[in-house]
């Protein structure tokens, strides 16, 4: 059983095995996605079986979002020549061979008794005459969304042996109106760009929203007093409490990896920032920072052991690192330009940044002691990388010259899969949450 949250669905996965007669399988197709370069893995997907077109619906959504990874190239369904009226049964894998499809996806779609959608699908290696895996999952029709993205994580963990990350959604700032007058609301909407909706009015600017990793939950800052402060945002029920009253400007928080910290900066009257820690439980705030700098955009290692950030103590932004308690401190980037937003991996590899020099902006990553500095893209304006939760594809926003505002983008740790992300207005500062079935 697959337990997602109590307030929007249950889903329940079952095996599924086969009584037919499979070949005895010759090789395993997979993906290795740690080679440098990764040729897309043809797959055809298959229409799923239903009565009412919510099956098509589906299986176009696992569809995209595999194609959209840059690590599978579907085949058009007008080369199939076997159509498949049984998903039960196995396929005639000669004729899937024929179109170089090395997996192949069928399924079905139906309806319980008790209202609730039932999918099925299998994932077959072609070329190896055997089923790699089956499974179904039960949910009501207003989740056939998150249905098709858990479908495409499974065959995604199955070929690749990593976690996927399209049932997951991203948090942002949502911009509309002049330049003279940008309304800045919070939005949410599931990583494909689907499913819009707001959770601010706009009334008063929002910036930096964070995921918790723990809960559905948001940190983000609001102007809504005339000074910014730091609030805590229940998703699903909109229960809103203010994190606290700080002297002076607070930028930039995020969540610890158990969701029972915020760390942040603030910014004195002298100008300098230094960075804080707040326990969300008992309210009591520890300082880690204590320079004649400007020391901001503190995010955690996923163990929580050492702390990210930025500081001019040398002159110009650059990244350190230290421990959960302040110590420690280090440099690890020596690059010229100026870096800013690390931000680091979930899998705790690399730490992902934004460098402006030679009069643009970039995104990059490098490893957590600075070493292998890799640029993934540059441009006018672009920053705010954030993480999928299984570290390989980043999402940040980008301005280009004369626009009239952001837009968001992913690109994958090759740098060559870039993926433009559809937006109702201008879009900024994402945040990629967790996986919304816990992995």
């Amino acid at each position: 059983m697959r337990q997602l949250l109590k307030t929007t669905m249950i889903i329940a996965a079952v095996t599924l095995g086969i009584a037919a007669a499979i070949a005895p399988a010759r090789a395993v197709v997979e993906i290795d996605i740690n080679r440098g370069v990764v040729e897309p893995l043809p797959i055809a997907i298959t229409e799923f079986l239903s009565g009412n077109g919510v099956g098509a619906e589906i299986s176009s959504i696992v569809e995209a979002d595999l194609k959209r990874s840059g690590l599978f190239a579907p085949i058009g369904k007008d080369a199939f020549i076997e159509k498949i009226s049984n998903p039960d049964a196995a396929p005639r894998f000669e004729d899937w061979k024929v179109i170089n499809a090395q997996a192949l996806v069928t399924g079905r779609v139906s309806q319980e008794a008790d209202g609730r959608l039932r999918a099925e699908f299998r994932l077959w290696d072609v070329f190896g005459g055997q089923q790699l895996i089956g499974e179904q999952f039960f949910a009501q029709p207003a989740n056939k969304r998150r249905i098709a993205h858990i479908i495409a994580d499974t065959i995604y963990e199955r070929l690749t042996g990593e976690k996927g990350y399209f049932d997951t959604r991203i948090v942002f700032v949502d911009e509309s109106g002049p330049k003279t007058d940008r309304k800045k609301r919070l939005a949410i909407m599931d990583q494909d760009g689907a499913d819009v909706r707001f959770l601010t009015d706009g009334r008063s600017i929002a910036l930096t929203p964070r995921f918790s990793p723990s809960r559905q939950e948001i940190t983000y800052m609001s102007y809504e007093s005339g000074q910014p402060q730091v609030y805590l945002l229940q998703i699903e029920t909109g229960q809103r409490e203010l994190v606290g009253n700080f002297p002076g400007m607070t930028f930039a928080p995020r969540f610890s990896p158990d969701g029972q910290k915020v760390i942040f900066s603030l910014l004195r009257d002298d100008g300098n920032s230094n960075i804080f820690t707040m326990d969300l439980r008992s309210r009591n705030t520890t300082r880690l920072t204590n320079s004649n700098a400007i020391d901001t955009s503190p995010s955690y290692s996923p163990n929580s052991s050492q702390i990210v950030f930025t500081s001019d103590r040398g002159g110009q932004p650059q990244i350190y690192v230290m421990g959960a308690d302040g110590s420690g401190q280090n440099r690890i980037s020596f690059g010229g330009g100026s870096y800013s937003t690390p931000v680091w991996s979930p899998r705790g590899d690399l730490i992902a940044f934004t460098k402006q020099t030679g009069g643009e902006f970039q995104i990059g990553v490098m490893r957590t002691d600075g070493s292998g500095e890799r640029i993934l893209t540059s441009g006018f304006l672009q920053e705010g990388p954030t993480w999928a939760p299984n570290g390989r594809v980043i999402m940040f926003f980008r301005q280009k010259a004369g626009a009239g505002g952001p837009t968001l983008h992913s690109i994958d740790l090759t740098g060559r899969n870039e993926q433009a992300i559809p937006t109702p207005n201008f879009a900024s500062d994402p945040a990629w949450s967790p996986l919304l079935n816990g992995g």
